[in-house]
């Protein structure tokens, strides 16, 4: 499957994500209850891809988020310049000195080691980018005279207000009247929709958004909690599986929603907080496809493994791979974003072409 791209040379960005941008404190090797000082990282579902696809594969990447005009926004916007991605499109929202109308966001997250989970809490009520809106964008300004080839949101941003599910909607159909290319992660998170209307919303706002969306990415759970398909006659052994059930998922999402040109599917089997299988599926074209798999992947952090698949996955995508090394290069790179602390992936490209490869972990002198 070959995606109908806009081409390079007219368009200022190659990547642009939509979503929220959080601080992430790390409490390290300790627990966050326990912690005297956490150790500060930038993060986001949505941005992540466009962070991964900038730092680590040199693509040309910008957010589309909002934060408030104080210190901690600041730093969040320097973290974010850090990583090589264009902050023009981020809407701010005044400082009124104790957070009361808006406040940038936070999240905790420790690691988990063996039998402990990792544990993630955030405190992310009433925070800028909850408050934006489709008329805080000039879509069509960003869509057509900059121009950018592809679009990633996903399912944490939509689920954080009434106001943010219809800013995605809004980008993604102005998005496909200029031709960009949309990707949306799925990424369903209870305690997000706890508020906003629980399982049923989810599954509302998911199906609409989805009838714009060029490729859909998730996991199992996701694609059952937000389009209620499932899984059926699964194999609890996610590497050696009998595809059977996945196929008959993504095929099923593929009947449902016509304009899905490929529909990945990370698979995980959770061992240990440090240990686990790891790997994706793709269905395109009547095919299902499969990437590299790794059974007992060593884990440090978990977090953002996920996001790492689908910047890895869009990047071979952008730069018409076939599609199984796509899958291949987003299975590397979600693997190696969850061997480094933090939500971000710390790879190189090279890095990943050698895993692809079949090239060993030894040092490198």
């Amino acid at each position: 499957m070959k995606l109908k791209l806009r081409p390079a040379n007219k368009c200022i960005y190659d990547i642009v994500s939509l979503g929220e941008v959080l601080l992430r404190l790390d409490p390290g090797y300790s627990r966050i209850r326990c912690a005297r000082e956490f150790k500060a990282w930038e993060g986001g579902g949505e941005y992540n891809v466009a962070r991964g696809l900038s730092k680590c594969f040199d693509q040309r990447a910008a957010v589309v988020t909002s934060l408030v005009d104080n210190e901690v926004g600041r730093l969040i916007e320097d973290f974010i310049l850090q990583g090589g991605v264009d902050t023009k499109w981020i809407k701010w929202l005044p400082f009124d000195g104790i957070g009361g109308s808006a406040r940038n966001g936070l999240n905790f997250t420790e690691r988990g080691f063996g039998l402990r989970g990792a544990l993630g809490m955030s405190d992310r009520s009433n925070t800028a980018a909850t408050k934006l809106t489709p008329q805080d964008i000039d879509w069509n300004v960003l869509f057509s005279e900059y121009g950018v080839r592809w679009l990633h949101t996903g399912g944490v941003f939509a689920a954080l207000s009434d106001s943010t599910s219809e800013t995605v909607t809004e980008a993604v159909r102005i998005a496909k009247k200029w031709g960009t290319i949309v990707s949306y992660d799925l990424n369903y998170r209870s305690s997000l929709w706890k508020s906003n209307g629980g399982l049923e919303r989810a599954r509302k706002v998911n199906r609409n958004i989805a009838n714009y969306v060029d490729v859909m990415i998730g996991n199992e759970e996701d694609y059952t909690a937000c389009l209620g398909l499932e899984v059926k006659d699964n194999d609890e052994n996610l590497i050696n599986l009998n595809e059977i059930g996945y196929k008959e998922m993504l095929m099923r999402a593929s009947e449902i929603y016509s304009n899905l040109k490929l529909i990945a599917c990370t698979l995980r089997r959770v061992k240990t907080a440090t240990a686990n299988d790891w790997g994706a599926m793709c269905f395109a074209d009547g095919q299902t496809y499969r990437g590299i798999d790794f059974p007992n992947l060593e884990i440090f952090d978990r977090v953002g493994g996920g996001d790492s698949f689908a910047s890895g996955f869009i990047y071979g995508l952008l730069n018409n791979y076939n599609i199984q090394l796509a899958l291949s290069f987003g299975i590397v790179h979600g693997a190696l974003a969850m061997t480094t602390p933090g939500d971000t992936s710390m790879a190189r490209k090279s890095e990943i072409e050698a895993i692809v490869e079949g090239k060993s972990a030894r040092v490198m002198r």
